[in-house]
């Protein structure tokens, strides 16, 4: 009996389970404000009650998953968050919410015509159609009795990181920290958010977004007189998600923080 071969089979046939568990965990929703629609998922902490209060984290998706199938922003993140063990000892309410195709988190220009992207911010500029829906979509959560307005939070990889810094900088007392993942930022806006507690994570080798944006933000945020936590790791390229997700202490960090006690 070839046992590698019925393993393999078994795998076959579970992995499309396990995924359609996965998005059935995160469920589908959407904000339509008149000619636009923004998608997300959201996960409920586990014996939900509205009687209770809970942290609330938001998650940006990078520039491959954005689209309309309220789908492709699970594929990096959303499983540390289903893991039994996170959901038991971190109970939180998390937010997916899709860009659409055509837009982007942040308000950046772009220059794709070298292999590391070219990044120009421009603090004058207005928040994107998709990120603006998003911060209507985190005030309505923010109304709501059983969300501890202490204890918000916001990740993002790649672009997601980018509306990170952006929303960081839009919304600057909303947040008790953050955790913006291979991305860049305006660093003119960096004394906004100084205080916030931020983890920056980069790969030394990304070859899509320089290491150097981030480095540039976290060296803005201490001259602003902020202390931000910053890991490069030696050896990732633009996927440092896969090792910062790894990272033992990643959700004990993140949930401890409160934003009366930065």
């Amino acid at each position: 009996m070839n046992y590698k071969n019925n393993w393999l089979s078994c795998l076959l046939v579970l992995l499309p389970m396990l995924i359609f568990s996965q998005e059935q965990l995160y469920k589908e929703a959407s904000l339509v404000r008149q000619n636009d629609t923004l998608n997300y998922r959201i996960l409920l902490p586990e014996n939900f009650s509205e009687n209770q209060t809970y942290p609330l984290l938001l998650f940006l998706h990078g520039a491959g998953e954005r689209g309309s199938d309220n789908k492709a922003q699970l594929t990096h993140g959303s499983t540390l968050f289903t893991a039994q063990e996170n959901r038991s000892n971190f109970p939180a309410i998390v937010i997916f919410p899709q860009c659409p195709k055509d837009d982007y988190w942040s308000n950046v220009d772009i220059d794709r015509s070298k292999q590391s992207i070219q990044l120009e911010f421009n603090s004058q500029k207005e928040a994107t159609t998709a990120l603006t829906l998003v911060m209507e979509l985190l005030n309505e959560q923010l109304d709501q009795p059983y969300v501890n307005k202490d204890r918000v939070y916001v990740a993002g990889l790649s672009m997601g990181a980018m509306g990170t810094f952006e929303i960081l900088s839009r919304m600057p007392t909303t947040f008790a920290a953050a955790i913006p993942i291979c991305g860049a930022g305006n660093t003119a806006l960096a004394e906004k958010y100084a205080q916030v507690p931020l983890w920056v994570f980069h790969g030394a080798k990304d070859n899509v977004v320089a290491p150097l944006y981030s480095l540039e933000m976290v060296e803005a945020l201490l001259k602003a007189g902020g202390y931000p936590k910053f890991t490069l790791y030696e050896d990732a390229n633009h996927n440092s998600w896969d090792s910062a997700f790894a990272e033992p202490e990643l959700l004990t960090w993140l949930f401890s923080k409160n934003r009366a006690q930065p």
